[in-house]
């Protein structure tokens, strides 16, 4: 698929089959996402990648409630996805990174990560989504970013994430199962080019 056609592709998925997704496609997915682009080449991003049945039941136990577990076709068929990735972002490996000598000159050099104006360890874990989702529609899966229903530090504690880690959410891949509800696209339009873009200035 030509990257043009999976940008205008994609969109999210909200229901699954619980078909697994091959363990060397999978990977394939995972890799794409490990190219995008990070500040100062820091890498300071992890993925999580959750695929066996315990280890999802133990993520939805940690990232959500009873209620919302139970809470009928649109909160199953999203659990039923066969894969989870979890970004994992370490404020500290930027702050490091930007105290190194080839980035002295840089605003960012000695500051404490709550001093970053912009988190780039935000940014580069939405790179990373970004890329996975993508990467599954190119591959034909569909994919979903959605954010942890519970406090990320507790959930990140409960998959063994190192402390003072961060999540931005998480991304549920998997093949799509043809019933998913009307969402936001089907009811908004897409923003024109004119509407959304200001020439020269605003």
């Amino acid at each position: 698929m030509e990257l043009a056609d999976a940008i205008a592709r994609r969109k999210m998925t909200r229901s699954f089959s619980p078909e697994p997704v091959a363990p060397e496609l999978l990977e394939e997915l995972l890799s794409a996402a490990g190219r995008a682009p990070s500040a100062g080449f820091t890498q300071g991003v992890d993925l999580v990648a959750i695929t066996t049945g315990e280890a999802r039941v133990h993520f939805w136990e940690l990232a959500t409630d009873e209620a919302w577990r139970s809470g009928g076709a649109r909160a199953s068929g999203l659990m039923a996805a066969p894969a989870i990735v979890v970004p994992v972002a370490d404020p500290g490996a930027y702050v490091r990174r930007y105290a190194e000598q080839d980035k002295g000159a840089s605003s960012l050099s000695g500051r404490v990560a709550s001093e970053w104006p912009v988190p780039y360890w935000i940014v580069d874990a939405s790179f990373m989504v970004m890329q996975l989702l993508l990467a599954a529609t190119d591959a034909g899966l569909g994919a979903l970013f959605f954010r942890l229903h519970a406090e990320a530090g507790v959930v990140l504690e409960g998959l063994g994430a190192p402390a003072g880690r961060v999540a931005i959410g998480a991304v549920a891949i998997g093949r799509p199962a043809g019933d998913d509800a009307r969402t936001s696209p089907a009811t908004r339009k897409r923003r024109g080019l004119d509407d959304l873009v200001h020439l020269q200035r605003w």
